[in-house]
């Protein structure tokens, strides 16, 4: 087997990653920081959940290495699913620290410490969450654009990061003109929560991807692509499928075309498929079309009027939905 070259949208996803591993590292220390001047538990948890952030950014870094790699002997279908496994790793260590924030935030609300340089501590924070949002903004966007669903949840746990650090701020200023020594741990509590749950999000998602589950919207988009842009020698199209590796897309349906068309002639109604759904969908896609010659009973639903070979008057245009195109028998009028 021949050894293709890595997608470009793989290749941007590395990148990507590797400035995300690179800047947790700094936020990090910026963290620690902050709690050495202030002593204060909700920054502590903050900080604890950026280790987390750097974990799993080398985790997603090296996955989207693995990724980014050719198929190969070994793995035809490509090394995309090493991006499921880093985003079940990534969502059970973000459960973890959502487990940890609760614990010590519990803790010290029972036990209360003395605070010190709240205000430093503030501004501190301030700017590791204005950085984490825009990091994870940044990933999110590429991530969706390139399908890449390690970048998307390192995207997603950097905005969760932000809005816990947003929760921490605002407890640590009502703290600083209060004095209420319960609303740091309290606050830390409540964002520990929000933390579990996005956890528990990105390990469904990575889980429904290794399962290969069916992603309806993805579909949806796809079926009303096929619709908009039906071409006159597409009799039908059924036993539609998609499955994603990383960044790469694998589509298989069946395609019926009028008999009579040769094998070049055929090929092109395939080739203007692929081009349609890269159009929407990107490059990185492999689609494998499996062309059926239609039959009697397809003349009551094809539309083509200069066919010498109808046997059968059109009767209805059968609209393709995400229930029929799925299936893997061909459209007829019962």
């Amino acid at each position: 087997m021949s050894e293709k070259l890595p997608p470009q949208s793989s290749l941007q996803n590395l990148r990507v990653q590797k400035w995300v591993a690179m800047l947790s590292v700094v936020l990090l220390g910026v963290k620690f920081f902050a709690y050495y001047v202030t002593n204060s538990v909700a920054i502590l948890t903050d900080a604890l959940e950026s280790i987390v952030n750097v974990s799993a950014g080398f985790i997603g870094l090296y996955s989207l290495y693995i990724s980014a790699k050719p198929a190969d002997k070994d793995h035809p279908y490509g090394h995309g699913k090493a991006e499921f496994i880093s985003a079940a790793i990534e969502g059970t260590l973000i459960l973890t620290a959502g487990s940890l924030t609760i614990y010590k935030a519990i803790k010290t609300l029972l036990y209360p410490e003395p605070l010190s340089s709240i205000d430093t501590g503030i501004w501190l924070v301030a700017i590791t969450a204005v950085a984490n949002y825009l990091i994870g903004l940044t990933c999110v966007r590429i991530g969706n654009r390139n399908q890449s669903m390690a970048l998307v949840a390192s995207g997603r746990h950097l905005q969760t990061d932000t809005i816990s650090t947003i929760g921490i701020i605002a407890g640590l200023i009502l703290l600083f003109f209060t004095k209420w020594m319960w609303v740091d741990s309290a606050v830390a509590l409540l964002f520990g929560g929000i933390i579990i749950f996005t956890g528990y999000k990105i390990v469904l998602n990575s889980i429904a991807g290794i399962m290969d589950k069916a992603d309806l919207t993805l579909l949806e988009r796809m079926v009303s692509l096929l619709n908009k842009n039906r071409h006159i020698n597409w009799v039908d199209l059924h036993n539609l499928r998609v499955i994603k590796y990383g960044a790469i897309l694998h589509l298989d349906c069946h395609l019926t075309l009028p008999w009579y068309l040769n094998v070049h002639e055929a090929h092109q109604e395939i080739d203007q498929l692929a081009t349609l759904v890269r159009s929407e969908f990107g490059e990185s896609l492999e689609l494998f079309v499996h062309s059926d010659g239609c039959l009697p009973f397809s003349c009551q639903i094809c539309e083509k009027t200069d066919c010498a070979a109808r046997v059968h008057p059109f009767a209805k245009k059968v609209e393709w939905t995400l229930d029929n195109i799925l299936s893997d028998q061909k459209h007829q009028l019962t």
